[in-house]
C-alpha cells in the first residue's frame, strides 16, 4: 500500500496545532505497519535550518494555476524513516508566518496543484492521496477534474480528513478560474452560501471523508457543530467516518521525558509526586502535596469552555484546589486570568504564552487537567494527561466523549471525570466531585487507570490501513 499524506503542517518542521501532530506522528504508525508512506508539505521559510540543511534537491518544474505557470522546486529529507518532500515556491512560502496571509487561497491552491504534477516527476504514484483540512482541500477537487483522465493517476483515491471543520477555506466566487484554476461547470462543486467553500469541494470530490473521533463524525451533521455544512455531509453520509487520532507514545512518556522534574510509570508512579513539587516550586505556588493542582492548557476562547470557567471561577477559588493557566488567545480571557494570579497568588499560576517545555511540566505536575469544551473534534491534551496519569475532567463532545469515561467509584471504572450539557454549573459540580476523591485510594485508581488506557496511534493507524484498503479495492 503506498500513500501520500499531503499537510500543510507537520511536526517537527511547522506546527500550530493538533493536526500538526498528527501529521507528524501518524505516517510514522502507518509506516510501522508496512505501509509505504511518504508525506508532502510546503517549504516555509521558517523552517529550522537543521532540516532545511539535510534536504536534497530532487526535481524542478512548472505548475499551472489559471493565468499563471509558477515554478515549483522539490526537495527531500527522511526523517525518523518517513520519506518527506517539501514543495518549493520562495514567492508563496518565503513569508514571516506560514498561515494568515492575504493570498492563502492561493498559495495553497498552488501547493495542491503541485503535490499533484509532482508525482510524475518523483516516480511515486500512491493507491492513497490522504489530504488534511482545508489547506488541501483542493487536491481531490484538482483530482477529480484534471488529473483522473490521465492513465497513470487512474488507480489514485483521495481521503480527506476535517481536522477541525470550523476552517473551511470560504473565497469569493470570482476565484473559481482565476485563482483556483477551476472551469466553471465546478461551480455547483465548489459554491456554497454563494461563496467558494474549499472544504465542500473536497467532501464532494474525495472518495472518503474522515474526522478525528466517532462521536465528531456524528456531531458535524448537525445544525450546531456543523458551520453551515450538515446538509452537505449527510447528502455524503455513505462515505463520512470517524477515526480516533492517537498520540505518539514515544514522545509523550513520563518514564523519559527530558522536560520532567522526574520520570516515572504506572508500575511506580512515586515520582509523580516530585513532578508536582518541582511546577509548584518553579511558578512559585505553596509547595503542599496536600492541595490537587488544576492544570489547564489551551487557545484562551470561549469554544474552550472559557466562558464556563470564568462564571463559576469565585466558587473554584473557595475549593481547596491550585489553578495552573497556559495558554494565549482572546485578550479578555489573557487579562482574566492574569488578574485571577493576581488577587490569588498562592492558588493561581497564569503563564500568557506557549511553552512546550511547560506544559510537559504541567502534564505530569498536575493533578486534574480541565478541558470544558463547547465543541472538540478529538483533543490531544486529555490523551497527554491520562498518559501523564493527569486525571482529565471535560465536557462529553467530540474525541473527549470517545476517550473520557467518568469514573465508577463503585466498580472502579473509568479514566477521568465527564460532565454532559454545557453548563458552569455543572462543571463545577463535577470538579468538587473530582476533589472529593483526591487524595483517597480512588485517586491512585484512578491514576492506574488513566495512565493504563491506550491511545497510540496503533490501533487507529489499523483503522485507517483497513479503510485505505477497502478503497483501493474499489
Amino acid at each position: 500500500m503506498k500513500i501520500l499524506f499531503a499537510s500543510a503542517e507537520v511536526s517537527p518542521f511547522f506546527k500550530a496545532g493538533g493536526l500538526g501532530d498528527v501529521a507528524g506522528s501518524l505516517p510514522k504508525a502507518l509506516g510501522a505497519l508496512g505501509a509505504d508512506v511518504r508525506v508532502i508539505l510546503p517549504l516555509y521559510s521558517t523552517i529550522p535550518q537543521e532540516f532545511r540543511d539535510a534536504m536534497t534537491p530532487v526535481c524542478n518544474f512548472n505548475v499551472p494555476l489559471g493565468w499563471r505557470n509558477q515554478y515549483c522546486g522539490v526537495f527531500e529529507l527522511a526523517h525518523q524513516g518517513i520519506t518527506h518532500y517539501f514543495i518549493d515556491n520562495e514567492y508563496y512560502f518565503r513569508r514571516e508566518q506560514p498561515y494568515g496571509q492575504y493570498d492563502d487561497g492561493e498559495r495553497f491552491a498552488f501547493f495542491s496543484k503541485a503535490a499533484l504534477a509532482g508525482l510524475e516527476h518523483l516516480g511515486f504514484m500512491p493507491d492513497i492521496l490522504h489530504c488534511n483540512d482545508w489547506h488541501t482541500a483542493l487536491m481531490p477537487v484538482y483530482l477529480r477534474c484534471f488529473y483522473s483522465r490521465l492513465e497513470r493517476y487512474w488507480d489514485i483515491r483521495a481521503v480527506f480528513t476535517i481536522h477541525n471543520i470550523q476552517y473551511q477555506g470560504i473565497y469569493d466566487k470570482a476565484l473559481l478560474g482565476d485563482v483556483f484554476g477551476l472551469p466553471a461547470d465546478m461551480m455547483d462543486t465548489m459554491e456554497f452560501a454563494g461563496c467558494i467553500n474549499l472544504l465542500k469541494g473536497a467532501i464532494e470530490t474525495a472518495h472518503v471523508v474522515t474526522t478525528v473521533s466517532p462521536t465528531y463524525a456524528g456531531e458535524i451533521k448537525t445544525p450546531q457543530y456543523a458551520h453551515g455544512l450538515d446538509g452537505v455531509l449527510r447528502a455524503h453520509d455513505h462515505k463520512l467516518i470517524g477515526i480516533i487520532n492517537g498520540i505518539d507514545n514515544d514522545d509523550f512518556n513520563p518514564d523519559a521525558d527530558a522536560a520532567l522534574f522526574a520520570h516515572y510509570t504506572v508500575q511506580e508512579p512515586q515520582n509523580k509526586a516530585k513532578c508536582k513539587k518541582g511546577l509548584q516550586s518553579m511558578l512559585g505556588l505553596p509547595v503542599r502535596a496536600d492541595v490537587p493542582v488544576v492544570g489547564m492548557i489551551t487557545r484562551l476562547v470561549d469554544h474552550k469552555g472559557l466562558d464556563l470557567v470564568a462564571r463559576v471561577l469565585d466558587a473554584m477559588m473557595g475549593e481547596n484546589l491550585q489553578l495552573v493557566v497556559l495558554g494565549t488567545g482572546e485578550a479578555r480571557y489573557e487579562q482574566l486570568f492574569r488578574d485571577l494570579a493576581g488577587r490569588y497568588p498562592d492558588k493561581v499560576s497564569a503563564s500568557i504564552t506557549f511553552s512546550d517545555d511547560l506544559a510537559r511540566k504541567i502534564y505530569a505536575g498536575a493533578d486534574i487537567f480541565l478541558m470544558p469544551s463547547q465543541s472538540e473534534p478529538c483533543g490531544l491534551a486529555q490523551l497527554i494527561s491520562m498518559r501523564y496519569g493527569t486525571i482529565p475532567l471535560v465536557r462529553e463532545t467530540g474525541g473527549l466523549k470517545d476517550t473520557v469515561q467518568s469514573y465508577d467509584d463503585g466498580a472502579g471504572t473509568g479514566n477521568g471525570f465527564s460532565f454532559t450539557n454545557y453548563n458552569a454549573d455543572d462543571m463545577l459540580y463535577t470538579l468538587r466531585r473530582a476533589l472529593s476523591f483526591y487524595p483517597t485510594e480512588h485517586w491512585q485508581r484512578l491514576r492506574r487507570n488513566a495512565m493504563s488506557s491506550d491511545y497510540s496511534w496503533a490501533e487507529s493507524a489499523k483503522a485507517y490501513l483497513l479503510t485505505y484498503d477497502k478503497l483501493a479495492k474499489k
